[in-house]
Formats: C-alpha cells, structure tokens, sequence
C-alpha cells in the first residue's frame, strides 16, 4: 500500500512538471529572428527581433558569444563566428525589443534567455548589436512558423535552391534556363508564379552568376505543364532585386491549397538568364577564350579566383581604387554585374586581396543596386584619409561552368600539388593526359590552380619525376600552352590543338604546380608574452646593425639604454604547400654578426600605430632561418637551418621565434604613454606566394603609462568580433638587463 502511494505521488509529481514545462514552453513569447543593415555578407548583420507584429533591435548590453551563438541557430546557421556592438551594421529604426540578454548558449529561441523583457531598455540604437553566424547551414533546418505576419526569411524553409533544365538543349553548360525548384525535407518543388516578379528573376540569375535575365519562350512550358504533374511550394517569394541570394527574400502570403497542386490560373517558376561574355557558350570552342574588354571602366586585380579581386576604376585615363569607406554588398553586386558575373557573394574591406597602387579615384560609394555601373553611382570625389589600405574589393557568384571536372593533378604528396593531367577527347571518347612542360611557367600554374579552385600557385615544374601520376595518363594531350594570365580554364590559353608537338615527350617531363602555402600568426601568443625590456646599447650592436631598432639609437652612446617592447611569435603554415624562401641558396645574405644566412631580406614587419592608423614606431625582423620548430601529430620536420640546412616552413608546422631573440621586439624609447595599436604583418612585400593574404596582418589594442605595458584583444584579419575599449586588469612588468 505505502509502495502503491509513493508511486502514484511520483506518477502526480512527474505528471505536473511536465504540465509546467508544456505551460512555459507555451507562454514563451513568440518571436522571428532577421539579419538587416549595412551587411557584407548574407550570414551576418544587424540582429533584429519581431514581436507582437513589429520588428525592431536588440541592445548590445550584456550581449555575448553565447547569445550570438542561440541567434544564428535560431536563424538556420551551425553557429556564431562573433558578435559586434555599437551599430557596426548601422542603426536599426523602431523599439529596442531586448536588453541585458543573458543566454548560456543551450537555449533553442532567443526568447528563452533572461532579459530586461520585451521593450524595457535604456538603450539607443547606436547601440544595436549585429552578428556574424558561420556560413554552413544546419542540414535539413526547416522554420517552424510561430507568428502570423508574412515577413519570415525564405532561408529558414528550404535546404537547396536550383535551375532545371527541360531539354539536352538547355543542358548545356552553364545551364541558363529552367525551372526554378526548392528542395523541401528533401523532395524537389516548383514555385508558382501567380506573384512572382521580375525582380525576383534577377536574384536567383544573380546567385547562380548571370548579370542578367531575358524573356523565354512561354508556350513550350506552358504545353509541358499541361502533361506533367506538378508539386509546388506552399509559398510565395518577394525580393526587392538587390538580395544576394533567394534565401534573403521574404516570403508573400502562404499560397492557398488547390485541387491537384495546381496554383490557380498559374504555372511554375521558370527563369532565362543571360551568362556575361567571358561564360557565353561558342558554336566553335564550346566557351568564348579568355574575354578582355576593349575600354573597360572598371577591372579587378589581385584575386586569385575567377570573380574576384580588388576593385580598380578608370579615370583621366589612370587606373586607381576605390575607399571601402560604405563599401556594402550592393556597391560591389553593381561592379560583379557590370564585369558579367552575378550578384556579389561579399563586399571586402581593409585591403583583404591586396593594395593597389595610384591614386584613389572614389570615396563613401553608395549605390540603389540597379547602376549599370560603379560610376553611375553617388560618390565623394575626396579621398582626403583614405589609404589602399582601405581599398575594397569583392567576390562574386559565377557560373557553374565545370571546369574542375576536367582537370586534376596526380601522384602529389597532397592534393594540392602534382602532374597536371586534363581531360579532353580522342578518337570520340574522353581520356585523361599530360601537358607538355616545355615553356611551362608560373602564369600557366596559375590558370591551373584558379581552374581548381587553388588559390594562388606557388611553382610551376617541368620535370614531375618524382609525382608518380597514374600510368595510363602518361600520353601528351596538350602542347604549346600560353596563357596570359587571365583565362578562367587550361583549354582557353594558346596551345598546339590536335597537332601535338612536345620534344620531351611527356611522363617524367610533363608539366606539374603546386599551390600555394598559407601563413597565420598565433595572436594568443603575442599576447601572453608582451613585455618590456630597457636593455644597454652595448648590447644591441647587432641589432643596430640590422636596422632592428629606432634611428635614434644611432646617436646613443654604449651605456645608454634602449625600452624595447619584446614578444613571441608562433607561425603557422595552414596553407596546401610548403613555404620556401622565393630565393635559392646562392642568393642567401650571410650575416656576419649573427653568424647565419638570410633568405628573405624582410620576413615580417612589426608597427605601432596610433588609434587613427599614423606609425608611430617600427621594427622590421628580416628571416634569420625559416624552419620546422613544431609540426601537427603525424607530420615529420622538414626544414632546419643549422648547417647550413634548407629554409621553409612545413604544411602543418610552424616557426617560433621566442621572445629573447634580438630583433623580436619594436623599439618604443621615444614612445609617450598614451593607446596605441600594436600591428604584426608576415611576408609584408609578398615575396613568397599564399592562398590567402587576407590572415597575414595581426592587430592588438594596446595600453602603455611609460612603466608598463597592455596587450589586449590581440586578433588576425577581420576575426575580431568588437572594438570595445576596455582593456583587462593585466599588467607586463618592466625587466632590466
């Protein structure tokens, strides 16, 4: 009897915890989660709440990572890669909806973390916050529709968008013509057309590469519809024409369920693109060669992919930049278009893919989106402040134009190097070969890599001996090749055609690249092992030597003392090859002083700066040796300078230099207490090749009272989520030597 009543009463108390579980999870406020403002990408920007029917801000009071995190998996993201305060996306309009969110990181709604409550706040909306979610979405994430207005984001309903081509005519690459269709937990559907609008063809030919859209034949659709059954969408889409993707349009009013699936009087979505010149397909060649515009307005350097690079503009006849003071995703989809690709897939800032050189032509660019050109847009002719470091630059949608499929490279340590060998037809079949390597150089390891998808090539090789590529390849298919640079496959560079003329023959001659490497400093480390040093000049005749201290020790005398700002370095190849000095060993500079070889003359530069940019003192460190300190589990050493030994960092290894080491250091004698900004830039002259110059530059916030010094929110590239101001409680005491 006690036993029957102890579980009943454990029966009564589950039954009511899960009674109030069921009711809170019902008096949850109901809300929809958005990106808006002045963003660069689709995956990021000012965070904005709708409640009760109104959308407005989120206050970035007690926001945080794990806030930011609750957000993107609410909007369909895997997660959070930062979180920005003060605006950075502009200043929303309407209420402030939260303040003080408080979130752990567990909860599945922003609506679930503690908080002031809806609409109590004391903020303003200089003070919204914005977001930056990883790109890859959750597989499968489909929107669960909590509210009844009709504003919700179409990204949060499907999983995949895509063009179907109804004939082998329409197959052709790149597919330009189809219906439009959306997978839906996992089957494909149509969208009926009874709302759609011109503006919604130009997102999606936008997102798939094309700059435009045309009229198609109506009456073959319309006849095909008839004999088919369709599966449509329950939704109807409206862009505004500018969205860089379909799944930044809001959804119209959920379409009414009809007899057989039908959408009333209409039929499904079908779009008709129009490919720039460069993807146009030719009778003759299959792709049109390489397009160079005869008097362009506008090109792009420096990219090491097709669609992007830096933006340079022409006027008065000289080639300048443009400030990325404004620059956003419709300035840089204007330029993506005018150059005849698709919509932009991100506006870049900060010089990421390199400065340019010249005068800055434009300034504060602000464009409706539908310009035919930059320079129809408003901008300041001023550039008074503007650096190239600051030029912007993009990266645009492209076609899908398969060109990965028809080359590989074989028998490499890593996917990333080895024998060149396409695909292309003989005797009506399809069979992979070599290239000839004879004249084969780096502007040709290019074109392979950018074909790839590689990045930049750090080698061309004409001898592949030692890459044991698969046997049935060895053949030549491919001789004469000249490319100029700019061509987006292997085919459309000058090459001999069918007439296959290669003295050496091709197995162990024939034409090989590797891609390039990717170096990344440590900026945890950096700022662990900041201090100061004062240190005697009698002891620093060396570095004096080497230029490794200010100009002003030159007039010291020996028992002067020189503050010296020392730290670490840990660098890191995360690239696909190796780094090596551009220079070979005969061309190494022996240094008498430190007794070793120098192989790059300036490997790294290190600057303080002042808060609006000014250097206000330097050091430059040249490569005293380049070797393996370190490498990943699994990963053997390579590279060591002893004895004269190679120079290079290993894929998976990386190079520290330790704080003791003279010249790892900047010379601040001179420097007043003040804040300043503590800057690292590696491989600063880009002497040696990388995939990605956007992660060499490393920044910290930095506090100095002319005893001690702070070192805080150290970040490389754009990877800092803010710009607070705070500085930590943390002190590098003063060492003498």
């Amino acid at each position: 009897m006690i036993l029957a009543m102890a579980v009943s009463s454990a029966l009564c108390i589950f039954s009511l915890l899960a009674l109030v579980q069921a009711q809170s999870e019902s008096q949850q406020p109901k809300i929809q989660l958005r990106l808006a403002g002045d963003k660069h990408k689709h995956y990021e920007g000012r965070l904005e709440v709708s409640y009760n029917n109104e959308w407005g801000t989120i206050c970035d009071d007690d926001f945080s990572i794990e806030a930011a995190h609750v957000a993107c998996r609410e909007l369909g993201f895997l997660g959070a890669v930062a979180w920005s305060p003060s605006a950075k996306f502009g200043q929303g309009e309407g209420r402030i909806w939260l303040d003080n969110v408080h979130c752990t990181g567990r909860e599945k709604s922003l609506a679930e973390c503690p908080s002031n409550g809806f609409g109590v706040s004391d903020c303003r909306h200089s003070e919204d916050v914005g977001v930056i979610c990883n790109q890859k979405r959750i597989p499968g994430h489909r929107f669960i529709n909590t509210m009844n207005n009709n504003v919700e984001t179409l990204e949060e309903r499907v999983e995949e968008i895509r063009i179907r081509p109804i004939s082998s005519h329409l197959k052709r690459i790149p597919v330009t013509e189809g219906y439009v269709e959306i997978k839906e937990r996992g089957k494909w559907r149509q969208i009926c057309d009874e709302e759609w609008t011109p503006l919604n063809n130009r997102v999606v030919c936008g997102m798939y590469g094309f700059p435009g859209d045309k009229n198609y034949n109506n009456k073959v659709y319309k006849s095909l519809s008839m004999r088919k059954k369709k599966n449509y969408w329950g939704f109807s889409v409206n862009c505004t024409g500018n969205e860089a993707h379909l799944s930044s349009c809001r959804l119209g009013k959920p379409l009414e369920p009809k007899r057989n699936s039908t959408c009333g009087r209409g039929l499904p979505v079908v779009v008709s693109c129009v490919p720039g010149r460069a993807f146009a397909p030719s009778s003759s060649t299959g792709f049109r060669k390489a397009y160079r515009p005869e008097q362009p307005l506008v090109r792009l350097r420096g990219g090491s992919n097709i669609g992007e690079g830096r933006v340079e503009v022409l006027k008065n006849g000289v080639w300048g930049t443009v400030c990325d003071d404004n620059w956003n995703l419709r300035a840089a989809t204007v330029v993506c278009r005018e150059l005849g690709f698709g919509s932009a897939k991100e506006a870049l800032t900060g010089a990421k893919l390199g400065q340019g050189m010249g005068p800055v032509h434009m300034n504060e660019v602000e464009c409706s989106g539908f310009e035919k050109s930059l320079t129809d847009c408003y901008f300041n002719n001023d550039a008074l402040g503007c650096s190239h470091e600051e030029d912007a630059a993009v990266r645009c949608n492209i076609p899908a134009m398969g060109f990965q499929k028809r080359i590989r490279l074989s028998g490499g340590r890593n996917p990333y190097e080895g024998r060149v060998e396409v695909l292309t037809e003989k005797n009506g079949s399809l069979v992979w070969g070599t290239v000839c390597s004879e004249n084969w150089g780096i502007v040709e390891a290019m074109v392979v890599c950018r074909q790839l998808g590689l990045g930049f090539a750090s080698h061309a090789f004409q001898e592949t001996w030692y890459w044991a590529g698969d046997a049935s390849a060895d053949n030549v298919v491919m001789s004469g090749v000249r490319c100029s640079g700019t061509e987006m496959s292997l085919p459309q560079c000058l090459h001999h055609g069918k007439h296959i003329s290669c003295p050496k023959g091709g197995g162990r001659f024939a034409a090989g690249v590797s891609s390039a490497p990717d170096l990344v400093l440590n900026a945890q480390l950096v700022e662990q092992t900041t201090y100061l040093e004062d240190r005697p000049m009698y002891a620093l005749q060396c570095a004096l030597e080497e230029n490794c201290l200010s100009s002003t020790a030159k007039k010291n005398d020996h028992s002067s003392y020189r503050r010296l700002l020392r730290f670490s370095s840990q660098i890191h190849n995360v690239g696909q090859s190796d780094f090596r000095p551009k220079l070979g060993y005969h061309a190494w500079t022996w240094h008498e002083c430190h007794r070793h070889y120098h192989s790059i003359e300036v490997f790294t530069h290190y600057d303080l700066l002042s808060l609006n940019g000014t250097k206000v003192a330097e050091g430059h460190k040249a490569s005293f040796c380049l070797e393996d300190t370190q490498c990943d589990e699994g990963i053997q050493k390579r590279y060591v300078c002893a004895n004269f030994g190679e120079q290079g960092i290993t894929v998976g290894c990386w190079d520290t230099y330790r704080h003791d080491i003279d010249c790892q250091w900047i010379d601040i004698t001179n420097i007043k207490p003040g804040d300043y900004i503590f800057q690292v830039v590696i491989n600063p002259y880009y002497d040696v090749a990388e995939s990605d110059y956007t992660n060499n530059v490393m920044k910290c916030k930095c506090r100095y009272d002319g005893y001690r010094i702070w070192m805080y929110h150290c970040h490389t590239g754009g990877s800092r989520s803010s710009d607070m101001d705070e500085y930590p409680g943390m002190s590098n005491q003063l060492h003498f030597r």
